[in-house]
């Protein structure tokens, strides 16, 4: 999994935000608002993270179980590919 080049977070009054940038932004012209969870995905994606590490990373960061990290690392991983930011 890999976040496209054009894609970047940004921080807009207190929130964290993905935007496009460059080429990015004749594809896509929109921003996607990430909670805390979802900047924490983010980042950990931009470091090279595998699904399986993302949900690695929800059960050491938070006091969940694994039914919920897995269904949570799908959506956040379904909201980026559905309008192409990740491939």
């Amino acid at each position: 999994m890999k976040i496209k080049e054009g894609f970047v977070l940004r921080n807009m009054g207190g929130q964290a935000v993905v935007v496009s940038i460059g080429s990015a932004s004749k594809v896509f012209n929109g921003m996607v608002k990430l909670n805390e969870t979802g900047e924490y995905l983010w980042k950990k994606i931009s470091d090279g993270a595998s699904r399986n590490d993302l949900i690695n990373s929800l059960l050491e960061k938070y006091d969940v179980d694994i039914e919920l990290a897995t269904k949570d690392v799908d959506n956040f991983i379904t909201s980026l590919k559905t309008p192409g930011i990740i491939e």
